[in-house]
């Protein structure tokens, strides 16, 4: 007998092979003989057996083995060796051997106390990979658990596959009675709020080809298995935004389900409610199915917007020399140029782009006292230095600005708007700022109060809203002009960095960069996170969209903040950086 199964046992071992004899080595220690039916000399077969194995053809073994982990993945609380070897009616040496490969593996794991295997941790990092979806998970929580919390009903999250809808995350009801389907299930298009949501936000083309290949089974009296009847429940769902699924499934158990659609319009899956009939009425539906809706649609937008995290190569330092602390660049178009300052080491300086892309660094001009904001006025700079108010040519001629000494002396940040005007940012001595427009030879004009320090401004290209950088709380702000409303657009958390610099891109993008933070962040208009590019050097300063074609981002640091010991794993901070946007 031993004989004649010893091939199988071959072909068993080799579709899973072992990466380190030592540690299937280690897998195969029995606790103790007879344990659970596991004899020593049955042990000591199997153990020789997978340690010589040779690697053979053939599918037999590994549907056997795909039998062994789906039996355990079905039992909650595991399966033993007997009970797997009595519910799959294979040889017990069989089963020793499938066990120990992929226990081996990391696909099951055993428990040693109650001597029965369960899923491994390996199991759990390829469904993950199967869905390339972490962010539709992570940004369906807070919105499931806000769902349960509302309703009392259990929330699911389900995507697309093939011809069915499968469970990615449950978030589970309060009461002691509530739908219950497990992770990963699969369940048919037709008949579930899920699945009808999903085909209902496709485009008409996608949606047909798929329905045309749909078996309408019928799983209770109530399920449509009609092809027209289910193409006009879909132009339902996709008016009013919502699918329900009326014990179609299941009976006794109700469900609404709204889709989940990314910026770019693609449909990501859905997400629903499940509960008894007596509890989730008709009419209890109809009240719920808005909400659901709308949590869904707030899901779409923030995975639609986030985009991968570039890595740090993505930012290249600009060949040149460094800056104490480097800020307030500028492109100049016309010029084919970036100016910018260092503010400790007082200077303006000029990064010349070549039309063959070579770039060269010089010194525009050098200053008196440190730099606390640069706006360009045409040709010229406007410099607010700790001594007044500065002109500097395009040829690095420097004279006084005596037309704009007025306020100057408290102006933290400087920005223009479309028309020309000036805006500034001036402190009070609460420990708040004011922000307001500045006028050759007029005392600035106040718009708003804001309660803390403001660092950066910039306004939006339609003129129709001016951003504002607080460091301190970690915020972006809008101001409104019309209203005179302060509203929080985004906040970055402490540990985060600290927001320095605006910039506005040509999508409309708000772009910072967070000093403490080693990265730089875009913004969508509507407060959403967007991008999240790492920095080689952890206090990056300001930022400026340029370029020739207005697809790269400068980006400006700081030297003189970092310490000594992180300073030598950050050798380029200070440098002038660009990333192709």
């Amino acid at each position: 007998m031993l004989g004649q199964l010893q091939p199988a046992w071959i072909v068993c071992v080799a579709p899973l092979p072992c990466r380190h004899p030592s540690q299937l080595s280690a897998v195969l220690e029995w606790p103790q003989a007879g344990a659970d039916g596991e004899s020593a000399a049955d042990f000591q077969i199997l153990r020789q057996t997978a340690m010589s194995a040779n690697p053979g053809d053939g599918t037999g073994a590994i549907e056997k083995a795909i039998d062994v982990l789906e039996a355990v993945g079905a039992a909650p609380d595991g399966l033993s060796q007997t009970e797997l070897t009595e519910q799959l009616s294979l040889p017990r040496t069989t089963i020793y051997r499938l066990l120990a490969t992929l226990v081996a593996r990391g696909m099951l794991r055993r428990d040693p106390a109650r001597k029965v295997y369960r899923l491994g941790f390996r199991c759990f990092e390829m469904a993950r990979q199967a869905y390339t979806m972490s962010d539709l998970v992570a940004a369906a929580a807070n919105e499931m658990r806000g769902l349960r919390d509302l309703t009392g009903e259990t929330c699911y999250l389900a995507t697309l596959d093939g011809l069915e809808v499968i469970s990615l995350e449950r978030c589970d009801g309060a009461h002691s009675e509530r739908s219950a389907a497990a992770l990963g299930q699969r369940k048919p298009l037709h008949c579930t709020s899920q699945g009808k949501a999903i085909l209902s936000a496709m485009n008409g083309a996608a949606r047909d080809n798929i329905v045309r290949e749909l078996t309408l089974k019928p799983l209770t009296p109530l399920t449509i298995t009609d092809r027209r009847r289910l193409n006009a429940e879909l132009n339902i769902t996709a008016a009013r935004g919502y699918a329900i699924d009326d014990e179609e499934i299941v009976l006794g158990v109700r469900c609404v389900g709204a889709p989940i659609v990314d910026s770019q319009g693609a449909v990501r899956g859905a997400i629903s409610v499940a509960g008894p009939a007596y509890r989730l009425t008709r009419e209890r539906l109809e009240l719920l199915g808005p909400e659901i809706a709308e949590a869904a649609r707030r899901v779409g937008a923030e995975i639609g917007a986030l985009k991968p995290i570039a890595p740090g190569s993505a930012v290249q330092a600009v060949p040149g020399p460094w800056a104490f602390q480097g800020a307030y660049p500028f492109w100049d178009a016309d010029a084919n140029r970036l100016r910018w300052a260092d503010v400790l080491a007082p200077a303006v300086r000029c990064l010349d782009v070549a039309p063959d892309g070579t770039m060269q660094h010089r010194v525009l001009v050098r200053v008196e006292a440190p730099i606390r904001a640069m706006q360009p006025m045409g040709d010229a700079l406007l410099v607010v230095h700790d001594n007044g108010v500065a002109i500097v040519g395009a040829d690095g001629s420097i004279r006084p600005a005596d037309a704009w000494q007025g306020a100057a002396s408290g102006v933290r940040a400087l920005c223009a708007d479309k028309d020309g005007t000036l805006w500034v940012a001036v402190p009070v001595s609460a420990g708040g700022c004011q922000v307001g427009a500045w006028r050759e030879g007029e005392a600035w004009q106040l718009q708003w109060n804001i309660a803390e320090p403001v660092q950066a401004l910039r306004w939006s290209a339609d003129g129709g809203h001016l951003y504002a950088t607080t460091p301190g709380s970690g915020s972006i702000l809008v101001l409104d002009p019309e209203s005179r409303a302060v509203r929080r657009l985004a906040t970055v958390p402490k540990g985060a960095g600290r927001p320095h610099g605006l910039a506005i891109d040509d999508g409309g993008g708000i772009w910072t960069a967070l000093c403490d933070g080693w990265s730089v962040m875009r913004f969508l208009p509507d407060g959403t996170l967007d991008r999240v590019v790492g920095m080689p050097v952890p206090c990056p300063s300001d930022v400026c969209v340029g370029g020739a074609q207005g697809d790269r981002l400068f980006i400006t640091s700081s030297r003189q903040q970092v310490p000594l010991d992180v300073l030598g794993k950050a050798a380029l901070s200070g440098c002038l950086f660009e990333l192709h946007l």
